[in-house]
């Protein structure tokens, strides 16, 4: 595969370039598909650890040994997909979707909140919630002080064929005092297709944070004011996976994988009218499946991560080389060594330098990126 970063560097734009990528690679396990990580405390020691939604189990690896916990074993007969987790007052949260069937976008789905034990290596107890068919991710967002909401996002409406038909609802589900009871459910946005990921991100200065998603009709801005979420449109290209960061002069970009499972990543930046406008940096990869932000470099800029698997698989490191983010550098962080399903960007170690958790599907690995800069 051949792979076409399509901004040539202007010398008289072009900064001092920072040294090149340094990262370790770490095998923590064998997966089966690797759907779904995420990066929390589970234990409550301080340090962050793993979360896996796999195919047929959700477990968590314990930092630093990265022993495994499976705390949970066939929720449906079908496949696990999603998880998300946070730590609120010293506590773990997790929630996992499941019931994955794509082409089924009537019966399939599921979301379940699973509830910890007191000793939080050992099975945690699944509470069903009710669902959109579809369902296929999740992210713990702030919608208040002291309140947070799991978001769930299907990748299809309810019925819909060929990609059409009404749109994808994203749920917004509020935790009462005791889980067991029945959670509040407000729909986020119903206006999308192939709705294929999402991202909390703090855009005002409130308590409540906003969610970029994106979708066959490009990204969403959906924010959550006077107890109602509305949706505004930032742009009208199909978009997969979404990412924001900050550029050394301030200014937010955007990073994409275009369209869904696509096979070309673009950074936005907005121009003097707030108008976003569309880079496209890399081409020629397939089945685009994640993107990361994050300072990897030191950089006092954030760079960002594409992941494609498949049989040509691959991660490379976007940096931008100017403080408005004209110029990008493109750097190979891996080749056949995972294919990536999903990956997340977590200090674990406590060296103030972002590693990269990777999950690969046809690799079926589960690596760890230490960033040794």
């Amino acid at each position: 595969m051949k792979l076409t970063p399509l901004l040539t560097l202007c010398p008289l734009l072009v900064l001092a370039a920072p040294a090149e990528p340094k990262f370790r690679l770490q095998e923590v396990d064998k997966v089966s598909i690797g759907y779904g990580l995420a990066i929390a405390d589970v234990d409550g020691d301080g340090k962050p650890d793993i979360l896996l939604a796999d195919q047929h189990t959700v477990q968590w690896y314990q930092n630093p040994t990265w022993k495994k916990h499976v705390i949970a074993e066939n929720l449906t007969k079908l496949d696990h997909v999603c998880i998300a987790a946070q730590v609120v007052e010293g506590k773990c949260e997790i929630a996992v979707g499941a019931g994955w069937n794509p082409s089924d976008t009537v019966n399939s789905g599921a979301v379940f909140y699973l509830k910890a034990p007191a000793d939080p290596t050992q099975k945690w107890e699944a509470i069903a919630f009710p669902h959109e068919p579809t369902v296929h991710r999740m992210q713990w967002v702030q919608v208040d002080t002291k309140r947070w909401d799991l978001v769930v996002q299907p990748l299809h409406g309810r019925g819909n064929k060929n990609n059409a038909g009404v749109g994808a609802k994203m749920l917004a589900y509020e935790k009462p005092a005791d889980p067991k009871q029945p959670w509040k459910i407000t729909v986020v946005n119903e206006v999308g297709h192939v709705t294929h990921n999402l991202q909390p991100t703090r855009w005002s200065t409130g308590p409540a944070q906003e969610i970029l998603s994106g979708s066959k009709e490009g990204i969403w801005l959906n924010s959550f004011k006077a107890g109602a979420w509305t949706n505004t449109a930032l742009t009208n290209v199909p978009t997969g996976e979404l990412r924001d960061g900050k550029l050394a002069n301030g200014q937010r970009f955007l990073a994409t994988v275009e369209p869904f499972h696509g096979t070309t990543s673009a950074v936005y930046t907005q121009d003097t009218d707030g108008k976003w406008v569309r880079q496209q940096l890399l081409d020629g990869f397939k089945e685009g499946h994640a993107v990361a932000v994050a300072d990897f470099l030191g950089t006092g800029s954030d760079q960002y991560v594409v992941g494609w698997r498949g049989a040509d698989p691959g991660i490379r490191l976007l940096t931008p080389l100017d403080a408005a983010g004209k110029t990008w550098r493109t750097s190979t962080l891996t080749t056949k060594e995972i294919a990536v399903e999903d990956f997340k960007a977590a200090d674990l170690n406590g060296d103030g330098k972002p590693d990269l958790i990777v999950a690969g599907r046809q690799t079926k690995n589960l690596l760890i990126l230490w960033n040794d800069r």
